[in-house]
């Protein structure tokens, strides 16, 4: 468990830089437009990773570049669709929703990415879903309801809406990540920043908004590449050792982070919805803490390349001199075998139930 226990506190982490962007993008939005920040916001992400990236390789002898896992054609697709979606629909309509709601309450309706994800993992990409997984769902989205519902004229608040709609789009955005979370995950991140930072800033100039001053710009970048872009290499390498949901349902504590914040900033006192709604999505975070899924399954034959140590999915010889140094990256395929442990949906459970 001791593996599961590292790549929950990896998602934990993502979450903590991700809930902490939502109040301080609120206090940008007074002078900034919402597309100028999503866009500096995600091109902050992908400089700084494309910074990170050259020294990494800077540092790195030839071999273990040699060993690198390279984004193969077949998965161009998935990755195209990811920062569409998640890249430049995701952010802009946060943005349009933050900037007409409490950034304490956007902040908690953060959580309903972490549900939407999970329906569409089970859904549409099949994995595995019991009671106690389904049920914390349901607690996460009746809090997001709870609290996006306007009791003085009996509707939905547009602003939350539009957060709603931003959680969807990285519900979509995760899943077609997971399909290409065997890859470098600061390239993939790298990529995503760049395409959608150039996009969102385009439509913004397009608008007539116009860069901030240097300053603004800076710290905005700098939000970015802590929020999005470290909280999204985070991120993906969750995905790669506990799936979608899971995955998910871990990021859903993002907003705590979030609203931590925010009332730093804003010291008001939320509301009881407020309260009760945060009730309700704890519980549903503390159940999906609580999961423990074991029974007896079958690897099929598999070649992929990822880092990995020599654990009981990874015994093989190496066609190269080793040094016995782990996690290490290199090209390897897998044989069949049937066992039972404890295991989650990551790159080497993906099978049927």
């Amino acid at each position: 468990m001791h593996a599961r226990h590292n790549a929950a506190f990896t998602a934990l982490l993502a979450a903590a830089l991700f809930g902490a962007t939502t109040p301080l993008a609120k206090t940008l939005l007074g002078s900034v437009s919402p597309f100028m920040v999503a866009g500096l916001f995600y091109l902050g992400s992908g400089v700084g990773l494309a910074i990170a990236i050259l020294v990494r390789r800077l540092l790195q002898t030839a071999g273990k570049r040699k060993n690198e896992s390279r984004i193969q054609k077949e998965e161009i697709p998935w990755l195209l669709g990811a920062i569409i979606a998640g890249g430049i629909a995701g952010p802009a309509l946060l943005m349009l929703g933050v900037s007409l709601i409490a950034a304490a309450t956007s902040s908690l309706l953060l959580n309903l990415e972490g549900a939407l994800t999970a329906v569409l993992a089970w859904v549409v990409f099949r994995e595995n879903v019991d009671v106690q997984t389904f049920l914390g769902m349901v607690s996460i989205v009746a809090g997001g309801v709870l609290l996006s519902w306007q009791s003085d004229n009996g509707s939905v608040a547009p602003g939350a809406l539009l957060v709603a709609a931003a959680c969807a789009a990285w519900a979509i955005d995760n899943n077609l990540t997971r399909k290409v979370s065997t890859n470098d995950a600061m390239v993939i991140a790298c990529l995503k920043g760049l395409i959608a930072g150039s996009v969102n800033l385009a439509i913004a100039l397009l608008l007539g908004a116009h860069l901030p001053r240097f300053s603004m710009t800076a710290t905005a970048m700098f939000t970015g590449f802590a929020g999005y872009g470290v909280s999204l290499v985070l991120f993906i390498v969750a995905l790669r050792n506990l799936g979608s949901a899971r995955t998910g349902a871990y990021f859903s504590v993002a907003p705590i982070f979030g609203i931590v914040l925010s009332l730093f900033i804003w010291p008001e006192p939320p509301s009881m919805n407020f309260w009760i709604a945060a009730a309700l999505m704890a519980v549903g975070i503390w159940l999906h803490v609580r999961e423990r899924h074991q029974h007896t399954h079958t690897h099929e034959s598999l070649a992929h390349n990822h880092p990995h140590k020599h654990d009981e999915h990874h015994q093989h010889a190496h066609d190269f001199e080793w040094g016995g140094i782990e996690p290490h990256t290199h090209p390897h395929r897998h044989t069949a075998i049937t066992h039972s442990h404890a295991h989650f949906p990551d790159i080497h459970h993906r099978h049927n139930h």
